[in-house]
């Protein structure tokens, strides 16, 4: 696969020429159906379901013991599952050994050996399945060019910056050519700059190779810009999955809104298919919620300035480069966070109206009172 892609890009024809001609692998699809993991008593995964389909990228996002780290685990054989089946296109592998398995892995730590080179520690998986020398070296050198670091062969860990060592570790999971890669949280020990240059990389690499992938993070931003769909986890199981912009727009609970990008959350009431709140109606992004008190989740893009908004004073704004975030407190109490250009800044104390631009809200049922 690698050897293709070079020679797509009209890299050194040594390299071309290093391996036996093969076919070229497609991505495996990958199922959890009802899987269950404890630990000492707690559930870390709860009857968890997932399908990844051939050469999909599909991010889990949740919060820190949310069980996606543990959803990766099983999938690579780190851990065992108590109940539940994992197939990889379609073959139950829940018992196999992780050397069975196909799998490229990638973890926040780099875990490179210290006394080889970036080269060496690429070879090191083809060196332990046997491939002749003159071919390692060829196909490490591949590897190493896809990842950007065809001239770093022979540089020791110490001599590579975070980001650059985090491309050998990326290197070295995708020279065995598997057919499913997994990424656990790769990119948090990196600053903010080399963190997006390289989830962009990860995922060119990815459409490119046409790699089953599975990437774990606690980054809404990461999840939303590299995943083909994305899978929010909450206590052991997925709250909803679908494409970034489904999740965006269309969150099914307050969860999703407060996880997936900023959300206001205000009390109101709905009656006949609307919100009511703040003394307007909005529309319901799921018509059919039952009339009664909930609680409304509005995003701040859709909240606006304007003279025939509710009263209140501006408490902060923030600059986020192209836009800003200003909070407001309403005559009434209610906080509000409003998104809105960055040409606009209104100050501290300054007395503003806002309103809402009428898009549709989620809103989740409040607990009738005791």
């Amino acid at each position: 696969m690698i050897q293709n892609q070079l020679q797509n890009q009209n890299q050194n024809p040594l390299q071309d020429q290093a391996r036996p001609a093969a076919a070229r692998r497609a991505g495996a699809s990958v199922s959890f159906e009802g899987v269950i993991k404890d630990f000492a008593g707690h559930r870390a995964l709860a009857g968890f379901d997932l399908t990844l389909h051939a050469g999909e990228f599909v991010a889990l996002l949740g919060p820190s013991g949310s069980g996606k780290t543990t959803a990766l685990r099983v999938l690579a054989g780190l851990e065992s599952t108590d109940a539940g089946t994992i197939r990889i296109d379609g073959a139950d592998v829940s018992t196999l050994p992780t050397s069975r398995r196909d799998l490229g892995m990638v973890f926040q730590s780099y875990s490179l050996f210290p006394h080889l080179s970036a080269g060496q520690n690429v070879e090191f998986g083809l060196r332990m399945r046997k491939v002749r020398g003159e071919e390692r070296r060829a196909r490490a050198a591949a590897a190493l060019a896809l990842v950007g670091l065809g001239t770093h062969y022979d540089r020791f860990a110490h001599q590579l910056s975070g980001g650059q060592q985090q491309r050998v570790a990326l290197a070295r999971a995708l020279v065995t050519e598997p057919r499913v890669l997994l990424l656990d949280e790769p990119l948090s020990a990196l600053d903010a700059q080399v963190r997006v240059a390289l989830r962009e990389e990860i995922r060119r690499i990815q459409t490119e190779l046409g790699i089953t992938t599975l990437f774990v993070t606690h980054d809404q931003d990461e999840a939303l810009a590299v995943a083909d769909r994305v899978a929010v986890m909450r206590a052991g199981s997925i709250e909803q999955v679908g494409a970034p912009e489904e999740l965006y727009s269309r969150p099914v609970s307050s969860f999703i809104a407060d996880f997936v990008g900023l959300s206001n959350r205000l009390v109101g009431v709905v009656r006949h298919g609307f919100a009511q709140v703040q003394g307007i109606s909005l529309p319901l992004l799921d018509p059919s919620q039952a009339d009664g008190a909930v609680s409304v989740s509005v995003r701040p893009e859709d909240l606006e300035f304007g003279a025939a908004g509710a009263p209140g004073v501006v408490l902060s704004s923030s600059f986020h480069g192209s836009l800003r975030r200003t909070r407001v407190r309403l005559d009434d109490g209610t906080s509000l966070v409003v998104q809105h250009g960055a040409r606009l800044h209104p100050s501290v104390g300054e007395q503003v109206a806002v309103r809402f631009t009428g898009a549709p809200v989620s809103v989740d049922p409040l607990p009738a009172p005791e």
